[in-house]
């Protein structure tokens, strides 16, 4: 009976003491294992952690320094060839550097030397620009801090005569002095450029862009002080173009370390003895270039390190011991419960309901948790809701904002002739003209509607051809072909007129008999079709796939009221089975279609 007894009682345990039994057994064996093979293994992952460290310091220094170096090479080719890809070659005056190795003029000279020292004090470069005239002219000489020597001339240099000699257009020469400037121990890398004249492709000039080599120490922050002495770059030859120690630039690194056995190109990390003493040694090659990074530590720093890494291990091993024997009753008693409910809340978030979630009661971090979750999901829901509609808002506002829209020069072009016409004291065409120009500003700086019958727009049109046909003194004949079945129908405010411009300033504008055919036809059963036409030039067929490759871009072309906006605005409004198409024929004229579906007032949304 006494045994019986005794069983009953200790038959019943709790789920917080098999919690924490099961806890205290599950966390001592992980670490007395965890304790006996890091004591064991210590010194070899501390190597495998320093040399993974360093090997990944090397690769992406060399990743930094080939990107600094490519962005040096785009600024050569931006300021030697403009500052404005977009900008017909014939702009003298957005070319400053040719414009200088042309004519060395003192504005030349001083718009080339602001160029340069905007992308030097923009990017914030340790460099200097020196621009070599070969077309007879003057050098151009560019740097922010460091003293210019005019009496320096390269062109006896051997790497300048034999840049000039090969048929490279840009080249990047390793470590050197810079001669150019007056401070001694100036070391940079030189990226050279051949400067060719835009018109003729006649060799113009040398950019030489002298680089710093201190740029590569901001590079390598991460390197500690002692391992940036370590750290050198050599080239082919394995000669030596950076090291922190200036002094060591251009000597053997073979001189500067040297091994007993050769280095394995093959492995990125090797241990090697130099000197008696055993380093790990990390090359990696550049992507680009063929220099080399090299970056060495002695493996004896590693015990240093294994003995402050195993007292931190018996450190840690006793606080994890006292702290599984005292938390395991405590956390076992208190986790389960809240943990249920929160994950519950959570589904329900899963299920489309972000807020009067049900409350976790619990006065530690997971009820905390709980009503960040709970205030999280509610906010959520609110910024769903406001993204919609803020999405809506932009996509209405743009259109808007793309029907307001004028083109200047047509204004312009419109008041040149009101002048014109004014010298010739022609009343009667200057009424005329100021009447259809009122007509048109009317109808452009109505925003109440976006959409208009089709026989609005091309009242517009005729306002708009009554000013052309005068500045064209009448050489613009214009045929309509119209369905007057379809004229009822809607289209975009400012659609059909873009299209018109088009035809005439690139079509019809230098022919003596100029036409445009305007046509409104049925295009199946629900579209509509409106075709513009000019008998002028056509386009070649480059010309032609690049603007149909355009019009396949789906990005759009904000900032004016031409083909590609129309073309954007009614794919935007009608879908993108729908907007502008075109045909042209060298010599024979271009045709330029728009199709929409047939819609009524009320259809679609203003």
């Amino acid at each position: 009976m006494e045994v019986l007894r005794l069983y009953r009682k200790f038959k019943f345990v709790s789920i917080k003491n098999k919690m924490a039994v099961l806890f205290i057994i599950s966390i001592l064996i992980p670490i007395l294992i965890l304790f006996i093979n890091s004591y064991l293994s210590s010194q070899q992952m501390l190597e495998s952690k320093y040399t993974d460290l360093l090997e990944d310091i090397t690769r992406q220094s060399n990743i930094r320094i080939e990107e600094f170096l490519d962005d040096t090479e785009q600024i050569s080719l931006i300021s030697s060839y403009g500052i404005n890809s977009y900008v017909s070659a014939v702009s003298q005056e957005n070319y400053p550097v040719q414009n200088y190795l042309r004519n060395a003029s003192q504005s030349n000279e001083n718009q080339a030397t602001q160029l340069l020292m905007n992308y030097i004090t923009m990017k914030e470069r340790a460099f200097s620009v020196y621009i070599y005239n070969l077309n007879g002219g003057q050098d151009l000489l560019v740097s922010t801090n460091k003293p210019v020597d005019y009496t320096y001339h390269p062109r006896n240099e051997s790497w300048f005569r034999d840049f000039l000699a090969s048929e490279d257009i840009t080249r990047d020469l390793p470590t050197r002095i810079d001669l150019q400037t007056k401070q001694e121990n100036n070391w940079a890398i030189y990226h050279l450029r051949k400067i060719f004249d835009l018109e003729n492709g006649k060799l113009l000039g040398l950019m030489v862009i002298s680089i710093d080599i201190d740029f590569i120490n901001k590079v390598n922050k991460r390197l500690q002080e002692s391992s940036r002495s370590a750290f050198t770059i050599v080239d082919e030859n394995e000669r030596v173009i950076f090291n922190s120690d200036y002094s060591r630039i251009n000597r053997p690194f073979s001189e500067l370390f040297p091994l007993k056995a050769k280095i394995d190109k093959d492995t990125a990390r090797e241990v090697v003895k130099s000197g008696g003493k055993s380093y790990i040694l990390i090359h990696s090659a550049f992507e680009a270039h063929n220099w080399t990074t090299y970056i060495y530590m002695p493996v004896e720093e590693l015990a240093v390190e294994g003995n402050i890494l195993m007292r931190n291990l018996w450190m840690i091993v006793m606080a994890l011991v006292l702290f599984a024997i005292i938390s395991s009753f405590y956390l076992s008693n208190l986790i389960t419960r809240p943990i249920k409910r929160l994950m519950k809340n959570m589904t329900l978030v899963e299920q489309g309901r972000f807020d009067n979630l049900p409350a976790v009661k619990s006065n530690d971090e997971i009820g905390l948790l709980a009503k960040r979750f709970e205030q999280m999901s509610s906010e959520l829901k609110q910024l769903v809701e406001r993204i919609y509609h803020e999405q809506e808002e932009k996509a209405e506002a743009e259109i808007r904002a793309l029907q307001a829209q004028i083109n200047p020069h047509f204004l312009y072009n419109t008041l040149n002739s009101v002048k014109w016409i004014a010298s010739m004291q022609r009343a009667d065409k200057i009424v005329e003209m100021t009447e259809a120009l009122i007509s048109i500003l009317r109808y452009s700086s109505k925003v109440e509607n976006r959409m208009v019958p089709i026989r609005e727009e091309f009242d517009n049109i005729a306002h708009y051809l009554t000013i052309q046909k005068v500045r064209y003194f009448n050489r613009i004949a214009v045929s309509y072909r119209l369905d007057e079945r379809l004229l009822d129908y809607e289209i975009l405010k400012l659609s059909i007129q873009p299209l018109v411009e088009n035809a005439i300033f690139h079509g019809i504008a230098d022919q003596e008999d100029g036409t445009l055919t305007i046509e409104v036809t049925a295009c199946g059963e629900n579209d509509i079709a409106i075709r513009v036409g000019d008998n002028g030039a056509g386009m070649e067929e480059e010309a032609s796939a690049a603007l149909r490759q355009r019009l396949k871009e789906t990005d759009g072309h904000s900032g004016s009221i031409g083909v590609f906006n129309v073309h954007n605005r009614i794919r935007r409004v009608f879908g993108e089975r729908y907007g502008i198409d075109f045909a042209s024929k060298k010599g024979k004229g271009t045709t330029f279609t728009i199709t929409i579906p047939r819609t009524k007032k009320g259809e679609i949304e203003q």
